[in-house]
Formats: C-alpha cells, sequence, structure tokens
C-alpha cells in the first residue's frame, strides 16, 4: 500500500479512473445530475474537473464551463472528452488564491474534491469571491458515514493500492464553513447504494445560495 500526494495519486489514477468500478464516482454523478436537472446558468466554474466525466453535463447547462484540477493528467482526458465545447481548463491548486480565473460565475461545483482539502474556510472563501451574488454552490462529497467507517479514495495498480490523501469533515463543518463565507443553506440530500436507505449514505449532496 502506498499514500502519494493528491496530484500525484490523481495522475496514477488516470489512466483507470473512468473504466475501474467505483461506486461513489458513479453515485455522485448521478446525485449532480437529479440536483442540477432542472436548473440553467450563465457561466459555471467546476472546480476537481478530473477526467470529465461532469463537465460533459455541465457543459450543456450552461453558456460556458470553466474547469480546473490539481492533476494534469485528469485534464487532459477531460480535454479530449469535450473537444468543441465553450470549455476551458486549467491547472490549478485550490488551496492557493483561485487566479487562474479573473470573472465570477452563477454556478461553482465540487464534485468528490473536498474530502481532499483540510482547510474548507479557505474554499469557501475563495468560492464566495468567484460568485455573483445569488449565485449558487453545489457540492457532492463521499458520506462521512462513509468515512467513519474507513472508506477514502483508493485504487489499485500492479504496484499495489494507492491511498489518495484525505480529511473527514462532519456535515456541520460544510455547513458552518459555508455561512462564515455568505452562505445559506438551500438544500442537504443523501444518496444511497441501490437507493437503500436503511443502509449507510453514500453521498452527502449541499446546495449553497450565496446572499
Amino acid at each position: 500500500m502506498s499514500t502519494l500526494n493528491t496530484r500525484q495519486a490523481y495522475n496514477r489514477w488516470s489512466e483507470q479512473y473512468d473504466t475501474n468500478q467505483n461506486k461513489t464516482r458513479d453515485l455522485e454523478a448521478l446525485a449532480l445530475r437529479q440536483i442540477l436537472a432542472d436548473k440553467n446558468f450563465d457561466n459555471i466554474l467546476e472546480i476537481g474537473c478530473g477526467t470529465g466525466k461532469n463537465s460533459l453535463y455541465l457543459v450543456t447547462k450552461a453558456q460556458s464551463l470553466v474547469a480546473a484540477d490539481l492533476s494534469e493528467e485528469m485534464l487532459a482526458k477531460a480535454k479530449e472528452k469535450l473537444e468543441g465545447w465553450n470549455a476551458e481548463f486549467h491547472q490549478a491548486d485550490i488551496n492557493q488564491e483561485w487566479d487562474f480565473v479573473n470573472r465570477t460565475f452563477d454556478l461553482v461545483t465540487f464534485s468528490l474534491v473536498l474530502e481532499h482539502i483540510e482547510n474548507l474556510d479557505f474554499i469557501f472563501g475563495e468560492a464566495s469571491r468567484k460568485l455573483l451574488p445569488g449565485g449558487m454552490v453545489y457540492l457532492g462529497e463521499l458520506h462521512p458515514f462513509k468515512q467513519y467507517s474507513g472508506s477514502k479514495a483508493r485504487f489499485d495498480t500492479e504496484e499495489g493500492q494507492t491511498i489518495v490523501p484525505c480529511f473527514t469533515h462532519n456535515v456541520s463543518d460544510f455547513v458552518e464553513a459555508a455561512r462564515r463565507h455568505g452562505f445559506k443553506i438551500e438544500d442537504i440530500f443523501e444518496f444511497f447504494d441501490d437507493n437503500d436507505r436503511a443502509g449507510i449514505p453514500r453521498i452527502l449532496a449541499l446546495t449553497l445560495v450565496k446572499y
């Protein structure tokens, strides 16, 4: 078993990310599509676009899409998928100021990103800075209940299992950090494997609105 930094891990994961079995990836993609189904936007900022599996949907919901990711190998896959669409891509460390783009948006999305971030306050502060008043944040994360039981982002290679660095955030951590940076909670959703609500939820999804 090996632990790489987040960029190294996702660079290595990029070759199999779209094809390996991954219930968390697939259920979060379903959550995003269900939650945003009846909404449309002018400009979307997608934080942590990965290989572009959600980008392909988001670009149909807006006039333009800006997508960012830490991993250059993940970004290369996303660029291939969205060739010809009105989308631009940036390699960026979101733990630093978001100076890779100088415009504002009416939606910022995070999909399976914040488990890799220790300081939520900085992230919500930057998201607020890039959002128009009344703008929306969507975030979909591995549910804390799954994290409590030991689940975390991981994948297998010929060299063994690689674990991506992760931080556990409670539901209240998201809510309180969001409120400190001018967001109100619009909705909280939980998604379950096979829609079995008697089990432990796999995905926590929140929508937030900037005051």
